[in-house]
């Protein structure tokens, strides 16, 4: 975001009628920023310019006995929010009544312990939950206790998880979490397989950290190939010159052949996933890499996005110059992630292996209470935030990513059972881009489980963006 902030806030206001002031204030923002930017204000009566004799792109500051009237019947900024959004398409926009935790989210600073998690249900059971670690984040609390991915857990404070509770207890910013053993019960049935305590616990604090998106850089080398294994998870772009360095690294090895792991990676910053495609490529430069189509209200603000040599600062960005790229993927797989499968698609032969991703294609903007809806004098009454859906965005060819998502080439998903270790050739989805890369027949003999265990759609239970891409 290209904006400063050179002031403070606070979130109390000084009486009832301040109060008053304040939610007129908030509401009056909510119903003009959705009329000017919501990709689907087309869809929402309540949305059209002539619905109260106002539009909010020309009209920002208007207001008529009608509009004043619609804005009373809702008591809170959200309950408007809600009755503005195109369910069919978007369960993805949001409201946010503090957009300070969004912007530090976007620097990827959060409050987190270090651990991410997959949900499953117990076998047999359509109410009891279990959880695997699927990330220890770099450098983190839970990098720092050693804890592994692969550890299940089955409670949280002494409390079996459920499909109830599971959202209060691991969204506390401090609890104790409660370890499992997986008991097939000496049977090949799943049902009657259990999931029970061990006894073992570790007590977990959520701090203030900031994520480095590149996971895992390393070449693996095979017996004639050098093959790079790249763990991304989020398009930031303050961190392109780690992304950068990672293909430098790529470059000096005479990396052959590379492997992108986006499974956990839920989206980010359009000119990251830009640049990502270009370090993979490099061979064409200035070519269009995607597009935006906004809604009738911002026709002019449609874009091309086109394959760069360079970062946001200027230093030349390391390419491969490959004709051929690996991606893995899971249902967390989303936004900017599919932009780049989808984009890259366009130009090169992107070999797609894991689970179907989210198949979200739209873009989202965080849009403030200011005169443009911009980050320059914004209004100081309140820290409210919207962050809807702005834009559609294709690939060079016009092409979506479907909402149902992009279905991959080889499809397998995590098991809870045989997570492996990340970046070690015998983890089940880097195996098999191996076995494709070595031209060998492991695809049939690596040990996973293709679809058993589905796993409960739950986003990042720390971070308010996951699963949005941002256009700038």
């Amino acid at each position: 975001m290209a904006f400063a902030l050179l002031f403070s806030f606070t979130s109390c206001f000084e009486d009832l009628d301040d109060n008053a002031i304040a939610s007129s204030d908030i509401k009056d923002f909510v119903w003009k920023g959705m009329n000017a930017y919501y990709l689907y204000n087309d869809n929402v009566p309540n949305l059209s310019n002539d619905r109260f004799g106002i539009n909010g792109v020309d009209n920002r500051y208007d207001k008529t006995e009608a509009y004043a009237e619609y804005l009373k019947e809702f008591s809170r900024p959200e309950d408007l929010f809600e009755t503005l959004i195109f369910e069919q398409l978007d369960p993805f926009s949001a409201i946010v009544p503090n957009y300070l935790d969004i912007l530090n989210q976007q620097q990827g600073t959060t409050l987190s312990n270090g651990i991410e998690f997959r949900l499953y249900l117990v076998p047999g059971s359509q109410t009891e939950v279990f959880g695997a670690i699927s990330l220890v984040l770099n450098n983190s609390v839970a990098d720092d206790l050693n804890l592994q991915r692969g550890q299940l857990f089955r409670a949280v404070d002494g409390t079996n998880l459920t499909t109830e509770n599971f959202s209060t207890l691991l969204n506390q910013n401090s609890y104790t979490i409660n370890f499992a053993d997986y008991d097939t019960n000496g049977t090949p049935e799943v049902d009657d397989d259990m999931v029970m305590l061990n006894g073992e616990s570790t007590s977990l604090s959520k701090v203030e950290y900031t994520e480095n998106p590149v996971h895992i850089a390393e070449v693996i080398s095979l017996t004639d190939v050098n093959v790079g294994y790249l763990m991304y998870n989020g398009f930031n772009n303050n961190f392109e010159n780690s992304l950068n360095s990672a293909f430098s690294q790529f470059q000096a090895a005479n990396v052959q052949e590379l492997v992108i792991d986006l499974r956990y990676n839920g989206g980010g910053n359009i000119q990251t996933a830009v640049r990502l495609g270009s370090m993979v490529t490099g061979q064409f430069n200035g070519s269009v890499f995607s597009k935006l189509f906004y809604n009738n209200n911002q026709q002019d603000q449609n874009r091309d996005f086109d394959f760069t040599t360079t970062l946001t600062d200027n230093t030349t960005i390391s390419s491969l110059n490959l004709s051929k790229v690996y991606v893995l993927t899971s249902s967390s797989s989303a936004s900017a992630s599919e932009l780049l499968i989808n984009s890259l698609s366009s130009y090169i032969d992107v070999v797609h292996i894991g689970d179907t991703t989210a198949g979200k294609t739209q873009a989202n903007r965080l849009i403030f209470d200011s005169q443009d809806f911009g980050g320059n004098n914004i209004n100081a009454n309140h820290n409210y935030a919207l962050i809807p859906l702005i834009a559609n965005s294709t690939n060079v060819d016009n092409e979506l990513v479907p909402t149902n998502g992009l279905i991959p080439d080889m499809q397998i998903r995590e098991s809870p059972t045989t997570f492996g270790t990340l970046g070690q050739i015998s983890e089940p989805l880097l195996a098999i881009a191996i076995a494709d890369i070595s031209n060998t027949d492991r695809f049939n003999t690596v040990e996973v489980d293709q679809g058993i265990f589905e796993p409960l759609k739950t986003p990042r239970l720390n971070s308010s963006i996951e699963g949005l891409m941002f256009e700038d």
